[in-house]
């Protein structure tokens, strides 16, 4: 019975749902006419006049067609649902008949601009959606709204698109409009959703929203049905969300057990795969992993690096490369170990280069000589080694370990005196690959990934340098030993292998956090302002779950609870931040609060009343202050204000009971003790997540530019992509005007901002999905296509190729 009457109570929200964007079609076609009339009145070149006037005939005539196809539109999807062929059926194709074709520029530009409503929509909607998603969740018993639901917004920017053009409107007369649409399309689903969320509520489903309890269990559903289906545990699902709502990825897509993978994961396990199929053809008995020669291209193993940066995954969760199914590895032949130790003494007797060479002098040099003398030495090495060697595996081994540091030290983007340390972890890295064959199976390997990391820190080394005499080069010094430690460390404990290679890595991390955040000085203030930024927005996502229980069950106006939801708590945690949680101002912030909460309740008696106007002065100027400390401008205080006005001057006349004093108490000790009811860990908390990815425009300051817009709704592989991005490498960044190179110097505890520097200081922060955006439309385009050893794999596979007989010379 409970079952039957959630699905009429979801059954019927969809109707209020539907029936609110049907009314509000029509104000929204009024005020777009009136935008329309208002660009004839403004002045404008001739040619431009005369495509205003072009455009608004075109809407005046097709307006009212439009407004019954968008409504008739939405009546048959939420009857029938929505169809991702849609536009197939429109043009009266099949999908098998667009199957091999290529997209046409204008399916492609209506995706952009839909895609563009649809962020914009959601930019003003964000939490509205939010509880209502959870309050279908429950009473549907799904995990998350379907892709195509008719509550998504990406799903009504595209019934809209798709109307425009059925009624023969065109992209140029949206582009003219595309204000007025935006704006008023936004208040639409946001009114809709509120009108569903009030129905809701006054059916007493879920009135007050924890988010945080359905999250837990949609991840732990995940790992269940995952493992129960495959007989085997796989990763959290946690990763992606339909890429059009503007929040950040939650869940993955409906019917699929797998993460969403990026292009560079996909073309990194490719690249092994291959080598895999290399080695399995050519040397015998070289223990291949046979789950890593797929039957056809694309099919490998999940990347580790991928899976790592969505989230903490259990190391039994993780589907690593196995060699169960291959040919047990024989232990490397001494008489080759004992060579492999000749000549990494060798290379350590060599001096080492200087580590910063004097401008013009001789020693600038000796990196480049050094090199030159390295590439001589290592051909002889190998020939000696592979004499040393006992079977095929191991000369297979050595050439192609060869091949690879032969890539990487002609590697002029990396510089010439990094290089020589590079070639001195040759050696070390022969030695883990001899006994482990999976180095040549799985792309993170710790030491694939140690030389990669580094390398992507230095890759666009020389760029920096060249920009200023001072910082810039002090800043590289200190990279630059660090990597000298790393490669000695590693060098003095030769029988380690796997286990010092992964410690040096992890070390080499928090190297690179503390660099950036402390010693670069071209990114140290940035990094600083980066990180008040998300304890600011963390507390004030936290402040309002809070506030929200708070007042679940406290008659207050409904201006009063918006503005304290929406703006006053991110007074608070401004606050919070620059004077500390139990400073006197802070505490004053809270008091006001309160004020306000009292002000805005009924009032029966005169002495009440007066009370209030005798407060109301002072409570104002409070508001004000916390508002301008928060960095709000005049403008919006005053919209505030009024608001507030009239919701004060609504409690006068109100029927509802006033709040007793001992409640009004009450509500004051939670304020006082706001911070202790936090949560103290929400590393987890999938919610402060998705708040995370709002606008941030009101960060911006003299030493970060916050970006706010660019780029289309980005796919889950390029979000996927976006999470992988790593500290330390760089970027080009085509950002207001300029197109300068970048560093990407912090990512925030929860991987949805980034903060990447110029070589001059300058910040510029992001959050994941504009990243990803940005990553999608080569606005941000990294100086690595690759990471350094799958380069260098792919190289040394180009030269077997060519000749696979080298494998066994």
């Amino acid at each position: 019975m409970t079952a039957a009457r959630n699905q009429a109570l979801a059954t019927q929200a969809r109707r209020v749902y539907l029936e609110a964007l049907v009314r509000g079609m029509t104000p929204l076609v009024a005020a777009v006419g009136q935008g329309a009339a208002q660009l004839l009145s403004q002045g404008a070149p001739h040619a431009v006049m005369l495509a205003r006037r072009d455009a608004v005939q075109a809407w005046q005539k097709l307006g009212p067609n439009w407004q019954m196809a968008v409504v008739g539109a939405l009546r048959h999807a939420a009857q029938h649902g929505v169809s991702d062929n849609a536009r197939e059926h429109d043009t009266g194709a099949t999908p098998q008949t667009h199957k091999m074709s290529l997209v046409d520029d204008s399916t492609i530009e209506r995706e952009i601009t839909s895609s563009r409503l649809s962020l914009v929509m959601m930019d003003r909607a964000t939490w509205e959606f939010t509880d209502l998603r959870t309050r279908m969740q429950t009473l549907e018993a799904h995990d998350d709204l379907e892709p195509l639901d008719l509550l998504r917004a990406h799903v009504i920017a595209r019934i809209a698109l798709d109307a425009w053009t059925r009624v023969g409107l065109d992209a140029p007369i949206w582009q003219l409009l595309h204000h007025e649409l935006h704006e008023e399309f936004a208040q639409l689903i946001s009114e809709a959703y509120h009108e569903t969320n009030r129905w809701l509520i006054a059916q007493k489903v879920l009135p007050e929203v924890d988010l945080r309890p359905f999250i837990r269990r949609t991840a732990q559903a995940a790992r269940e049905a995952a493992a129960a289906a495959g007989g085997a545990p796989i990763a959290p699902a946690v990763a992606t969300a339909a890429p059009a709502s503007g929040l950040a990825p939650l869940s993955t897509p409906s019917g699929s057990g797998e993460l969403p993978r990026s292009r560079a994961s996909s073309q990194a396990d490719e690249v092994m795969a291959q080598l895999q199929r290399v080695l399995a053809r050519h040397v015998p008995g070289f223990p291949v992993t046979k789950s890593q020669v797929p039957a056809r291209p694309g099919v490998g193993k999940p990347s580790l690096a991928g899976l790592g940066a969505v989230g903490a995954v259990p190391e039994a969760a993780v589907a690593k490369p196995s060699l169960a199914d291959a040919e047990p590895a024989a232990p490397a032949s001494p008489r080759l170990m004992g060579a492999i130790r000749h000549a990494q003494d060798a290379f350590q007797r060599r001096p080492a280069p200087a580590a910063v060479p004097a401008a013009g002098g001789d020693s600038g040099q000796s990196a480049p000589r050094q090199l030159e003398e390295i590439g001589a030495r290592n051909q002889a090495f190998k020939q000696v080694l592979k004499q040393a060697a006992n079977s095929p595996a191991e000369r297979a081994t050595i050439e192609i370990v060869a091949m690879m540091f032969q890539s990487i030290l002609t590697e002029e983007r990396i510089p010439a005196s990094v290089r020589v340390w590079f070639a001195r972890l040759q050696m070390p890295v022969l030695r883990v690959a001899v006994s482990e064959p999976d180095f040549f199976a799985a792309a993170d390997h710790p030491a694939r990934r140690l030389i990669d990391r580094m390398g992507a820190c230095v890759m666009g080394f020389n760029a920096a340098q060249a920009t200023g005499p001072g910082a810039e080069r002090a800043s590289g010094d200190a990279l630059e030993r660090e990597i000298k430690r790393v490669v000695q460390v590693v060098e003095a404990y030769p029988d380690t292998g796997r286990r010092v290679f992964s410690t040096v890595l992890t070390e080499f991390e928090k190297f690179l956090d503390h660099y950036f955040e402390n010693e670069n000085q071209a990114s140290k203030r940035g990094v600083s302002l980066a990180q008040q930024v998300e304890q600011r927005e963390t507390l004030a996502i936290q402040y309002t779950i809070e506030l929200r229980k708070m007042l679940s069950e406290v008659p207050v106006q409904d201006g009063v609870r918006d503005f304290l939801f929406h703006v006053w708590a991110d007074v608070l945690a401004v606050t919070a931040v620059r004077t500390g949680a139990q400073s006197d101002i802070t505490k004053a912030m809270k008091r006001a609060a309160a004020d306000l909460i009292w002000s805005a309740s009924a009032k029966s008696s005169r002495e009440e009343r007066a009370d209030v106007i005798r407060r109301l002065p002072p409570l104002l100027k409070t508001l004000r202050d916390g508002m301008s400390h928060a960095g709000l401008p005049t403008d919006k205080q005053d919209d505030h204000v009024r608001l507030l006005n009239n919701a004060l001057a609504a409690a006068f006349t109100a029927k509802t009971a006033a709040i007793p004093r001992e409640r009004l108490d009450e509500l004051m000790d939670q304020l006082e003790t706001l911070e202790a009811m936090l949560p103290e860990d929400v590393s987890g908390d999938s919610h402060v997540d998705e708040m995370l990815v709002r606008d941030l425009s009101g960060h911006e300051s003299d030493g970060m530019e916050v970006v706010a817009e660019g780029g289309s709704a980005p796919t889950p592989a390029m979000v996927a992509w976006a999470r992988e991005l790593q500290v330390g490498g760089w970027f080009m960044l085509d950002y207001r005007g300029r197109n300068e190179q970048v560093q990407l110097a912090w990512r925030g505890l929860r991987k949805q901002l980034a903060l990447f520097v110029t070589p001059k200081g300058r910040g510029v922060l992001f959050s994941l999905n504009r990243m990803a955006a940005f990553l999608q439309a080569g606005l941000l385009l990294p100086a690595q296509d690759e990471a350094l050893t799958v380069q260098a794999t792919r190289k040394a596979l180009a030269k077997l190729d060519a000749d696979p007989n080298q494998l066994l010379k």
